[in-house]
């Protein structure tokens, strides 16, 4: 008993770590609700990547792992949880955008974005990529 309950309190803290690092990775200011909202655009962008063969391996591999990990129906904060629930979606993908700007350049998500000139201005934000006026 005293080994279970170990584990279950392992598992709690463990998972506690997890949010408590979200929450300092996450995007800030408004990018967060809007991003939330160019969920669609943004899957397209993540799939179109992740079939380039233009863009390095272990980055496509990072970005199927993300579609898996946004098609489970278990997510480290449920997604019926107002807000807080899509947030931890929210910030996975910002996380591996990022890296795969930085592993496949900027262009990239100008050559993949499926949306609008506004919406490609919020990913680029939530990637961490200046705009090509320098804003």
């Amino acid at each position: 008993m005293d080994v279970l309950l170990g584990v279950v309190l392992g598992l709690l803290g463990l998972w506690l770590v997890l949010l408590a690092g979200l929450f300092l990775v996450r995007p800030r200011g408004d990018v967060l609700s809007l991003a939330v909202r160019l969920l669609p655009d943004v899957l397209r962008l993540v799939t179109r990547l992740a079939r380039d063969p233009g863009v390095p391996r272990s980055v496509r591999v990072r970005l199927w792992l993300l579609l898996g990990y946004l098609a489970l129906p278990f997510d480290l904060v449920p997604d019926f949880i107002p807000v807080l629930g899509y947030a931890d979606d929210v910030i996975a993908v910002a996380w591996v955008l990022r890296s795969a700007v930085r592993a496949a350049g900027p262009d990239v998500l100008a050559s993949h974005w499926p949306g609008t000139p506004e919406g490609l201005a919020v990913v680029r934000r939530l990637a961490g990529v200046r705009s090509p006026d320098g804003e």
